[in-house]
């Protein structure tokens, strides 16, 4: 986790809040994901770490984000370069997605298994998990041959580990303790 998560938190908050309250989740999120990318190019980011005056670096941040911003976006780059958290704004795109899936009951569930599974397994798999979570599941799925059989899936802090790996090296415990 990144150092400026802290930073960024509050920052992320406030811009879902009223994301939420304007009904405009999406144009928020387009806005970050736009704003982050141009925080993490080379060019920028050693602006951004620069002397430079607080109004001149939100000023030259808000050109080069162009259209791309709307007028509360801008706002809200202005009031983070007077506060020195430009930096933050790639941390500030990664919370406001957090807050967003977790407002929609969105999870991201990694499914590894040792082999390609079928379209009906996938489904499987995804009516279950959105029985168990009460969330509206989107699997990212691939392969680990070194599995042997089997899948593994992890949803959050929540792992299931039905890999042929993993039952083994659960019976080698069980047998040596």
């Amino acid at each position: 986790m990144s150092d400026l998560t802290t930073i960024a938190r509050p920052y992320a908050k406030a811009a879902f809040d009223f994301a939420v309250e304007k009904d405009q989740l999406d144009q928020w999120g387009q806005m970050l994901s736009f704003s982050a990318e141009v925080a993490k190019n080379q060019q920028v980011k050693e602006l951004l770490t620069s002397s430079m005056s607080a109004d001149k670096l939100a000023e030259i941040f808000v050109a080069v984000c162009g259209d791309q911003v709307d007028a509360h976006g801008q706002n809200l780059m202005k009031v983070m370069a007077e506060n020195g958290r430009l930096t933050a704004i790639p941390d500030v795109c990664e919370q406001f997605f957090i807050l967003k899936k977790e407002h929609e009951k969105e999870i991201d569930v990694e499914v590894i298994s040792a082999f390609e599974l079928s379209g009906e397994q996938l489904a499987n798999i995804s009516s279950k998990l959105e029985l168990r979570l009460e969330r509206k599941v989107k699997l990212n799925c691939s392969v680990d041959e070194a599995l042997l059989g089997g899948v593994i899936i992890r949803a959050g802090d929540l792992v299931i580990d039905d890999s042929a790996r993993g039952r083994l090296n659960r019976l080698s415990d069980a047998l040596q303790s």
